[in-house]
């Protein structure tokens, strides 16, 4: 039997819930993002949930139990500092080298007081490796006006500061220029299964440690 040239990651599980004190009637986008060396071949990349509101059950959170679904293929599990935008893009052989798959973007939205859908926090994870079940709480944030008058501006008319395209909180270009703000939390849950990784001469358990430490 010829050896196989490519590895699967097999993606599922759900966005569970959120955590958005003083906010309600919230809903979250999703999208994929990855490196050129990845293919998705089954799922959907990005989708929307439905709109939640708290209850008196669980007054603090906001449930969205909203399923995640997609199959990869790739040819090479591994990233730099660079793919991340930490450093300038480089091939340098020098750099440091860490399984670095997809990653997951999440961006939250509702109503303003006026009725307006105002971002209310994007937020990012990478995909874990390790087969099995994996829970992520993500750190939210927002962009914030520069000036007072900025603020007081896009309060009247409802255009808060979001980014354009969400994707680019996985990126790092630019980043340093933007000023955010914390705002929620975001839980998520994967469940992980590869095909093929361990005949291609990849071992899941030399990074293992550096998956823990990610989350």
């Amino acid at each position: 039997m010829a050896a196989p040239s490519v590895f699967l990651l097999a993606v599922s599980g759900e966005i569970e819930s959120g955590e958005f004190p003083g906010f309600d009637d919230l809903y979250c986008k999703f999208s994929f993002v990855y490196g050129q060396d990845w293919v998705p071949t089954a799922g959907l990349e990005e989708g929307i949930s439905q709109i939640t509101s708290k209850s008196s059950v669980s007054p603090t959170t906001l449930v969205w139990n909203f399923p995640i679904d997609i199959t990869f293929k790739s040819t090479n599990p591994f990233g730099c500092e660079c793919w991340w935008g930490v450093l300038p893009c480089c091939q340098a052989p020098s750099h440091p080298h860490f399984l670095a798959g997809p990653q997951i973007v999440l961006s939250v939205y509702g109503p303003d007081f006026f009725g307006h859908d105002v971002v209310r926090g994007y937020g990012a994870v990478h995909v874990p490796f390790v087969p099995g079940r994996h829970k992520r709480t993500i750190a939210m944030f927002v962009p914030e006006s520069t000036s007072r008058l900025q603020q007081l501006t896009s309060w009247f008319t409802g255009r808060r500061p979001e980014f354009t395209d969400p994707k680019v909180v996985a990126q790092g270009e630019g980043r340093e220029v933007t000023r955010v703000r914390s705002q929620g939390f975001v839980t998520i849950s994967f469940n992980i299964m590869t095909k093929d990784l361990h005949r291609l001469g990849y071992d899941l358990d030399r990074e293992k440690i550096f998956l823990e430490n990610e989350s």
